[in-house]
Protein backbone atom coordinates (compact mmCIF):
# COMPACT_ATOMS: atom_id res chain seq x y z
CA UNK A 1 0.00 0.00 0.00
CA UNK A 2 1.15 3.06 -0.75
CA UNK A 3 1.27 6.40 1.22
CA UNK A 4 -1.33 9.06 0.06
CA UNK A 5 0.04 11.56 -2.42
CA UNK A 6 -0.20 15.54 -0.70
CA UNK A 7 -2.53 17.66 -2.74
CA UNK A 8 -0.84 20.13 -5.30
CA UNK A 9 -2.16 22.62 -2.47
CA UNK A 10 -0.34 20.75 0.18
CA UNK A 11 3.09 22.24 -1.14
CA UNK A 12 2.30 25.51 -1.80
CA UNK A 13 3.95 28.32 0.25
CA UNK A 14 1.19 28.98 2.60
CA UNK A 15 0.74 24.98 3.27
CA UNK A 16 3.84 25.18 3.71
CA UNK A 17 4.26 27.56 6.69
CA UNK A 18 1.04 26.17 8.27
CA UNK A 19 3.02 22.74 8.09
CA UNK A 20 6.09 24.46 9.73
CA UNK A 21 4.53 25.90 12.55
CA UNK A 22 2.51 22.78 12.87
CA UNK A 23 6.06 21.40 13.76
CA UNK A 24 7.28 20.15 10.81
CA UNK A 25 10.67 21.72 10.59
CA UNK A 26 11.27 20.37 6.09
CA UNK A 27 8.64 22.52 5.04
CA UNK A 28 10.70 25.38 6.64
CA UNK A 29 12.99 24.06 4.61
CA UNK A 30 11.37 23.92 1.53
CA UNK A 31 9.87 27.67 1.97
CA UNK A 32 12.96 28.14 2.51
CA UNK A 33 14.77 26.58 -0.60
CA UNK A 34 12.03 28.18 -2.61
CA UNK A 35 12.46 31.76 -1.42
CA UNK A 36 16.38 32.14 -0.67
CA UNK A 37 18.19 33.58 -3.94
CA UNK A 38 15.21 35.96 -5.02
CA UNK A 39 15.26 37.50 -1.61
CA UNK A 40 18.43 38.08 -1.29
CA UNK A 41 19.27 39.59 -4.94
CA UNK A 42 15.91 41.48 -3.92
CA UNK A 43 17.56 42.65 -0.65
CA UNK A 44 21.41 43.14 -2.58
CA UNK A 45 19.82 45.42 -5.59
CA UNK A 46 17.42 47.54 -3.29
CA UNK A 47 20.62 48.39 -0.28
CA UNK A 48 23.57 48.17 -2.95
CA UNK A 49 25.88 46.40 -0.02
CA UNK A 50 26.25 42.60 0.41
CA UNK A 51 26.58 43.31 4.23
CA UNK A 52 23.44 44.84 4.82
CA UNK A 53 21.42 42.91 2.54
CA UNK A 54 23.13 39.46 4.04
CA UNK A 55 21.75 41.38 7.68
CA UNK A 56 18.48 42.13 6.63
CA UNK A 57 18.00 38.76 4.79
CA UNK A 58 18.65 36.73 8.21
CA UNK A 59 16.25 39.39 10.16
CA UNK A 60 13.52 38.62 7.27
CA UNK A 61 13.98 34.90 7.61
CA UNK A 62 14.23 35.88 11.37
CA UNK A 63 11.00 37.72 11.57
CA UNK A 64 9.27 35.17 9.78
CA UNK A 65 9.91 32.22 12.31
CA UNK A 66 9.18 34.43 15.18
CA UNK A 67 5.51 35.68 13.69
CA UNK A 68 2.43 33.74 14.42
CA UNK A 69 0.76 35.80 11.35
CA UNK A 70 1.16 35.00 7.80
CA UNK A 71 -0.09 36.73 4.47
CA UNK A 72 -3.39 38.64 5.16
CA UNK A 73 -6.45 39.43 2.88
CA UNK A 74 -5.47 38.18 -0.84
CA UNK A 75 -1.76 39.07 -0.35
CA UNK A 76 0.09 35.90 -1.13
CA UNK A 77 3.13 33.96 1.16
CA UNK A 78 5.44 35.23 -1.57
CA UNK A 79 4.16 38.93 -1.11
CA UNK A 80 3.90 38.71 2.89
CA UNK A 81 7.76 37.61 2.79
CA UNK A 82 8.97 40.26 0.79
CA UNK A 83 7.12 43.06 2.78
CA UNK A 84 8.84 41.31 5.79
CA UNK A 85 12.65 42.27 4.11
CA UNK A 86 11.30 45.78 2.94
CA UNK A 87 10.25 46.51 6.70
CA UNK A 88 13.05 45.24 7.51
CA UNK A 89 15.51 47.39 5.54
CA UNK A 90 13.73 50.30 6.21
CA UNK A 91 14.01 49.55 9.89
CA UNK A 92 17.76 49.38 9.45
CA UNK A 93 17.90 52.62 7.59
CA UNK A 94 15.87 54.60 10.40
CA UNK A 95 18.31 53.11 12.88
CA UNK A 96 20.92 54.39 11.15
CA UNK A 97 19.78 57.71 10.51
CA UNK A 98 19.35 57.13 6.33
CA UNK A 99 16.80 58.82 4.77
CA UNK A 100 14.95 56.37 3.46
CA UNK A 101 15.41 56.68 -0.85
CA UNK A 102 12.15 54.31 -1.49
CA UNK A 103 10.22 57.41 -0.75
CA UNK A 104 12.15 59.73 -2.91
CA UNK A 105 9.91 61.97 -4.98
CA UNK A 106 10.97 61.36 -9.38
CA UNK A 107 9.53 62.83 -11.95
CA UNK A 108 9.31 59.99 -14.35
CA UNK A 109 7.80 61.97 -16.80
CA UNK A 110 10.94 64.17 -17.42
CA UNK A 111 13.09 60.65 -18.13
CA UNK A 112 10.40 59.23 -20.49
CA UNK A 113 11.94 59.10 -24.01
CA UNK A 114 10.97 57.08 -27.19
CA UNK A 115 13.26 53.94 -27.59
CA UNK A 116 13.60 51.04 -29.87
CA UNK A 117 16.54 49.21 -28.45
CA UNK A 118 16.19 45.24 -27.80
CA UNK A 119 14.51 44.56 -24.70
CA UNK A 120 16.10 44.46 -21.51
CA UNK A 121 15.86 40.81 -21.25
CA UNK A 122 17.79 40.57 -24.64
CA UNK A 123 20.31 42.90 -23.43
CA UNK A 124 20.93 41.03 -19.99
CA UNK A 125 21.67 38.42 -21.74
CA UNK A 126 24.00 39.49 -23.61
CA UNK A 127 25.84 41.14 -21.06
CA UNK A 128 28.59 38.79 -19.37
CA UNK A 129 29.55 41.11 -17.00
CA UNK A 130 27.57 41.04 -13.56
CA UNK A 131 29.54 44.33 -12.26
CA UNK A 132 28.11 46.07 -15.45
CA UNK A 133 24.73 44.86 -14.52
CA UNK A 134 25.15 45.84 -10.90
CA UNK A 135 26.26 48.95 -11.60
CA UNK A 136 22.87 50.16 -14.17
CA UNK A 137 20.72 48.63 -11.62
CA UNK A 138 22.41 51.07 -9.00
CA UNK A 139 21.89 53.99 -11.67
CA UNK A 140 18.05 53.42 -11.35
CA UNK A 141 15.97 56.00 -8.65
CA UNK A 142 15.42 54.12 -5.28
CA UNK A 143 11.68 53.75 -6.27
CA UNK A 144 12.10 52.32 -9.86
CA UNK A 145 14.94 49.79 -8.64
CA UNK A 146 12.48 48.34 -6.01
CA UNK A 147 9.75 47.80 -8.76
CA UNK A 148 12.25 46.24 -11.21
CA UNK A 149 13.82 44.22 -8.24
CA UNK A 150 10.63 42.60 -6.77
CA UNK A 151 9.71 41.70 -10.32
CA UNK A 152 12.94 40.25 -11.62
CA UNK A 153 13.72 38.46 -8.88
CA UNK A 154 10.50 38.27 -5.95
CA UNK A 155 8.95 37.23 -9.76
CA UNK A 156 5.68 39.65 -8.01
CA UNK A 157 2.99 40.59 -10.87
CA UNK A 158 2.35 44.32 -10.56
CA UNK A 159 -0.74 44.54 -8.77
CA UNK A 160 1.44 42.36 -5.70
CA UNK A 161 4.12 45.02 -5.98
CA UNK A 162 1.70 47.94 -5.72
CA UNK A 163 0.11 46.09 -2.40
CA UNK A 164 3.31 45.61 -1.31
CA UNK A 165 4.60 49.48 -1.79
CA UNK A 166 1.57 50.91 -0.99
CA UNK A 167 1.68 53.00 -4.09
CA UNK A 168 -1.41 52.97 -6.53
CA UNK A 169 -0.78 50.51 -9.94
CA UNK A 170 -0.35 52.94 -12.13
CA UNK A 171 2.45 54.42 -10.60
CA UNK A 172 4.03 51.14 -10.33
CA UNK A 173 3.35 50.28 -13.76
CA UNK A 174 4.83 53.22 -14.78
CA UNK A 175 7.96 52.79 -12.92
CA UNK A 176 8.20 49.43 -14.29
CA UNK A 177 8.21 50.67 -17.59
CA UNK A 178 11.00 53.45 -16.77
CA UNK A 179 13.43 51.37 -15.21
CA UNK A 180 13.00 48.89 -18.11
CA UNK A 181 14.11 51.96 -20.39
CA UNK A 182 16.36 53.07 -18.26
CA UNK A 183 18.17 49.86 -18.00
CA UNK A 184 17.93 49.13 -21.70
CA UNK A 185 19.49 52.70 -22.17
CA UNK A 186 22.50 52.34 -19.76
CA UNK A 187 23.73 48.87 -21.00
CA UNK A 188 23.50 49.67 -24.35
CA UNK A 189 25.56 52.57 -23.69
CA UNK A 190 27.38 50.03 -22.29
CA UNK A 191 28.27 47.59 -25.13
CA UNK A 192 28.60 50.87 -27.15
CA UNK A 193 31.51 52.21 -25.15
Amino acid sequence: MSAPHPSPDASSDEALLARYRAGEGAAFELLYQRHRQGLYRFLLGLSGKAELAEEVYQETWLSLIRSTSGPSGRASFRTWLYQIARNRLIDHWRKHGVRNPLHDSYDEQLHAEADQAPGPEQQLSLCRDRQRIEAALQDLPEDQREVFLLRAHGELELPQIASLTQAPLETVKSRFRYALKKLRRLLAEEVLT
